[in-house]
C-alpha cells in the first residue's frame, strides 16, 4: 500500500467517523429505544456506497485513491455494523425482542435497499 492510499483512507475515515459521531449526538436523543443516529449513518452510507460503486464502475479513470478515500475511508467509518450489533444485543438483553427484530431488519434490509437505490440513481443520471 502506498502512502497516498494510506493517507486517503485515513482522511476519509476521520471525516466519516466525525459525521457518524455528530449524527449520534444529534439524532440518538430523539428516540432512545432505537438510536436514530446509527440507523441514519447506515442507511445513508448504504445509499452512498451504492452510488459510489456505480460512479466508479462508470468512470474507470477515477483514481484508486479517490475510491479508497470515499468508500473504504469515509463510508467505512460512517457506517457501523459493530454499533448496530451492540444496540440490537442491548435490546435483546432488556427483553425488547420486537424492537430488536425491527431494528435489525431495518438496518439490514434498509441498507440493502438503499444500496440498490444508490446504484439505480446513478444509472438513471447516466442514461
Amino acid at each position: 500500500m502506498t502512502w497516498t492510499a494510506s493517507l486517503a483512507i485515513a482522511i476519509g475515515a476521520v471525516l466519516g467517523a466525525w459525521l457518524r459521531w455528530g449524527l449520534g449526538l444529534w439524532l440518538n436523543p430523539l428516540f432512545e429505544t432505537v438510536p436514530l443516529g446509527t440507523l441514519t449513518a447506515n442507511l445513508a452510507g448504504g445509499y452512498l456506497v451504492g452510488a459510489a460503486v456505480a460512479v466508479f464502475h462508470i468512470n474507470v479513470e477515477l483514481s484508486p485513491e479517490l475510491r479508497l478515500f470515499f468508500v473504504t475511508g469515509f463510508l467505512g467509518a460512517l457506517t457501523t455494523f459493530s454499533t448496530f450489533s451492540a444496540e440490537v444485543v442491548a435490546l435483546i438483553r432488556t427483553a425488547q425482542y420486537t424492537w430488536a427484530v425491527l431494528a435489525a431488519s431495518v438496518h439490514l434490509f434498509g441498507s440493502l435497499l438503499m444500496t440498490g437505490l444508490g446504484i439505480f440513481t446513478i444509472q438513471q443520471f447516466n442514461k
